[in-house]
């Protein structure tokens, strides 16, 4: 059964993104027997709608009883985390929000996504919805592998490593919120979610 990963990309960003760019590029060097079906939606900006579009394409891509891994970078790690407790599904974050509805309250008013250039408000509705996908606690830290950098500018890289405690985690040292050498973690974060086995 051939596995469908989702990468979810952060707030401000798109599809386009460096991350994302090099995880489409990833996967379609892969042999044709060992490749996934790799979605990587714009999410817009609205946290809502970016995960009722997530359930549209799990609906429509996934095959029966195929595996099923998010990748979620900043915010789309948030998303990751909400998405897989509801399926049950693994999830790679990468330097990601633990409490968006807080974290993105100084961005509030006119925002401007940085691939695009396209303006959007940000506004108390935002905040609302990303309180609804809330995960407390996650049940199964063993579907859940963590990539941090301790150098993240954005977001404080301990929060991460508390709140997915018992997960696979890789922390390295320096670095910054957009992970610098990602292009080098992609084939752990592949095996993980495509294939299942532990990271090594």
């Amino acid at each position: 059964m051939t596995p469908l990963i989702v990468y979810l990309h952060g707030f401000r960003s798109s599809p386009r993104s460096v991350k994302a760019q090099a995880m489409i590029r990833a996967v379609a060097a892969l042999p044709t027997h060992e490749r996934p079906t790799l979605a990587v939606p714009d999410l817009g900006d609205r946290p809502a709608a970016a995960i009722r579009k997530v359930l549209d394409i799990v609906a429509h891509e996934r095959g029966p009883g195929a595996p099923l891994a998010f990748i979620g970078s900043s915010l789309g790690g948030y998303y990751a985390t909400h998405l897989a407790e509801r399926f049950g599904a693994r999830a790679v974050m990468i330097n990601p929000a633990i409490r968006p509805y807080e974290d993105l309250a100084p961005y509030k008013g006119t925002q401007t996504n940085m691939y695009t250039g396209e303006a959007f408000e940000v506004t108390d509705a935002h905040f609302d919805e990303l309180r609804a996908l809330a995960v407390p606690r996650i049940t199964h830290p063993e579907r859940c592998f963590l990539l941090a950098q301790s150098g993240d500018e954005v977001l404080d890289y301990r929060e991460a490593v508390a709140y997915y405690g018992g997960a696979w985690q890789y922390v390295q040292g320096g670095g910054d919120h957009a992970f610098q050498g990602f292009e080098a973690q992609i084939p752990a974060i592949l095996r993980f979610a495509s294939a299942g086995e532990p990271v090594r």
